[in-house]
């Protein structure tokens, strides 16, 4: 019988995540269920409300926590006041019909493994070497209308805290995904992938 999981995709920012969670998704073959976090930061150029975030306000934030709805939430303290980004339980994760993925960081991979069972979360730890995450970054960076080089540092320097390799130890991550070929990573994962549904 097989057991649904939810493949929570991690790293430092600008290593990829998006763009291997995008890919693994459109391969149907993996039969995998998107989870759209939401967030109450402000949406950039190019992305989409309800496919890249739900994008939503404090107010909105506060009535799903207030429900019980909220599975895990992290608060980042920007340059340009508090961020909130979070995974709710509104049905988009039904472990009794598929298995599914999302996008994350250290701290909502331990929630949401805490929260569904370890059986049932798996990590991706994607790799990057800052130098070409810090060059990512800056050109991603330069693309926006109004571009928040201040933010960006502070979450490359955050990234170095909060990916220590004492942090990652600690969350049991022990297998990680170099991402220098992009279509060598997505391909590597989605064998890994295809390995649990054997499971």
């Amino acid at each position: 019988m097989h057991i649904y999981r939810i493949y929570v995709i991690i790293g430092k920012s600008a290593s990829g995540k998006d763009t291997v969670a995008k890919r693994l998704l459109e391969d149907r073959s993996l039969g995998l269920a998107p989870v759209v976090p939401y967030t109450t930061r402000p949406i950039r150029a190019g992305e989409k409300d309800g496919t890249d975030y739900f994008f939503t306000d404090d107010e909105g934030f506060s009535r799903m926590k207030s429900e019980g709805r909220v599975i895990e939430c992290r608060t980042y303290h920007t340059v340009y006041g508090d961020w909130n980004y979070f995974t709710a339980d509104d049905g988009q994760i039904d472990l009794a019909k598929s298995d599914s993925l999302t996008v994350g960081t250290l701290e909502s991979y331990v929630s949401i493994r805490d929260y569904f069972g370890k059986d049932r979360v798996n990590p991706i730890y994607i790799e990057v070497d800052d130098g070409e995450r810090l060059t990512r970054a800056l050109d991603r960076e330069k693309r926006q209308k109004q571009p928040r080089y201040e933010e960006m540092c502070r979450r490359f320097l955050a990234d170095q805290k909060d990916f220590s390799e004492e942090r990652l130890k600690e969350a049991g991550i022990d297998r990680r995904f170099p991402n220098k070929d992009i279509n060598e990573t997505v391909a590597e994962i989605a064998e890994v992938i295809r390995y649990g549904h054997k499971g």
